[in-house]
């Protein structure tokens, strides 16, 4: 499904009303009204010029607002977004969209062209672009890079990975995390994708480090506890009671989502922590508090 371009930029233009200042107001008017005739060399100036004519800084959106965005595109969350972004997505939105194979070739050439705060601003704007499925390959080349910022712009906070990936393409991604050292938990949709390829594979990694006696990032169990094998078991009976307090945890976390049996007679070795799971005081957002 096509979100919802023009009403995603009545919310941005509202956004942008309140805190631009007049000539950067003129501008951005100026410039869209170019972009909406489909001059693609107006676009690419334009979308160059942005951070130089309205700044960097952050749009810092109320809740009311926030709450206009999920409303506008369900999962749009742009808390952290900051007016060069905001500004370079209305540019974008406005480009004429009807013709696909136009839109993608004209995105094509801004997203090879990008530096990385360009590139920033088009990879978290992909869930608000028409012709969605067309993104996709753009989209997984976006998590296959080791520039942190880049990665994150795709990664977190983004519903397109959990709406458009293949299996195969969000694993690359939810394993790629650990590996460029950025948090999953920002990631939309991890309990909903979850699967057995991806349990296995993140065990595969945790069994690595528990032998070679390396800590375990305890948010790595999230994608484990459902598909637990007997291996992941004897994994997570150690995770329970060896290594940090976040691990021991999320380990129980996990083993009271596993529907195996023996996941819950681990569990029961530890009492505690499955009265703290059973009361709710234990949540995957919370593992590292305590």
């Amino acid at each position: 499904m096509n979100p919802d371009c023009e009403r995603i930029i009545e919310v941005l233009d509202g956004w942008l009303n309140s805190r631009l200042d007049a000539a950067s107001t003129a501008w951005v008017r100026d410039r869209q009204t170019v972009i909406r005739t489909g001059d693609k060399r107006g676009l690419f100036l334009a979308f160059g010029m942005v951070p130089r004519k309205v700044g960097k800084t952050d749009l810092a959106l109320t809740d009311t607002e926030l709450f206009a965005a999920d409303q506008a595109r369900p999962g749009w969350n742009a808390k952290g977004w900051t007016v060069d972004q905001a500004v370079r997505t209305l540019f974008v939105l406005s480009f004429p969209y009807q013709d696909a194979s136009l839109f993608v070739a004209t995105l094509d050439q801004l997203f090879g062209t990008g530096e990385v705060g360009e590139l920033v601003a088009l990879y978290q704007a992909l869930p608000l672009l028409p012709h969605p499925s067309a993104h996709v390959l753009r989209a997984a080349e976006g998590i296959r890079t080791n520039i942190p910022a880049i990665f994150r712009a795709v990664a977190h906070q983004n519903p397109y990975p959990s709406e458009q990936f293949s299996e195969d393409q969000w694993n690359q991604m939810i394993l790629k995390c650990q590996f460029i050292g950025v948090p999953m938990s920002p990631v939309m949709g991890l309990d909903k994708r979850a699967n057995a390829r991806l349990a296995l594979m993140v065990t595969d990694f945790i069994h690595e480090r528990q032998a070679a006696k390396r800590p375990v990032p305890p948010e790595l169990w999230r994608c484990v506890g459902r598909f637990a094998d007997p291996r992941a078991l004897a994994d997570l009976q150690i995770s329970l009671t060896t290594g940090s307090v976040a691990e021991h945890r999320a380990a129980a976390l996990a083993l009271s989502e596993c529907p195996a049996p023996e996941a819950q007679q681990i569990l029961a070795t530890a009492p505690a922590l499955a009265h703290d799971v059973a009361a709710g005081r234990i949540q995957w957002t919370t593992i590292d508090e305590h």
